[in-house]
């Protein structure tokens, strides 16, 4: 049975939820163990799905006529029916967290970078982190054991002990 952390089921599930988003972002946060042990079960079971559905893209080809009537061959790429499915249900159980501004980036060439992506997070699970963690698992033969949890010893306030949950 999962711990219920002192929370309400709607308290608990924000927290995860923001935790794991913060978690997938960074790559790494810092919290207390319980936190990182309910946390790890959490991501690791999105990240599965990221990695078990990554690959399932549709092309296709778009006939269009352009301005001066010539008819013009455009190849799309589309998620497949596994892949939008996972990509539905993560975004279900994470928050979408927007790109932030480089500090000496103009505000025109942020625009640029951004212009293509809708959802940042979801982006990057997909196309960074389920494609690393499937060569992983091809390489290794094994699933799963993407998080690695540090204790860190006890807080100075209230003596919690703390912990930093990463991705391996």
């Amino acid at each position: 049975m999962p711990g219920k952390l002192g929370r309400t089921s709607k308290e608990r599930k924000a927290l995860l939820r923001n935790q794991a988003s913060q978690l997938l972002w960074y790559g790494k946060i810092e919290t207390t163990a319980p936190k990182a042990k309910e946390l790890r079960s959490y991501v690791e079971k999105l990240i599965t799905k990221a990695v078990n559905t990554y690959d399932d893209n549709i092309e296709f080809e778009v006939t269009t006529t352009d301005k001066k009537g010539k008819e013009v061959k455009v190849t799309s790429v589309k998620d497949g029916p596994r892949k939008l499915a996972a990509r539905r249900l993560i975004m279900s159980k994470t928050y979408d967290l927007q790109e932030i501004k480089g500090f000496n980036e103009k505000k025109k060439d942020y625009k640029a970078r951004t212009a293509d992506v809708q959802h940042p997070l979801m982006d990057k699970l997909f196309n960074e982190i389920a494609p690393k963690y499937a060569a992983r698992k091809e390489e290794l033969g094994q699933g799963g054991g993407y998080t690695r949890i540090y204790l860190l010893g006890e807080r100075r306030g209230d003596g919690a002990e703390v912990a930093i949950i990463e991705l391996v």
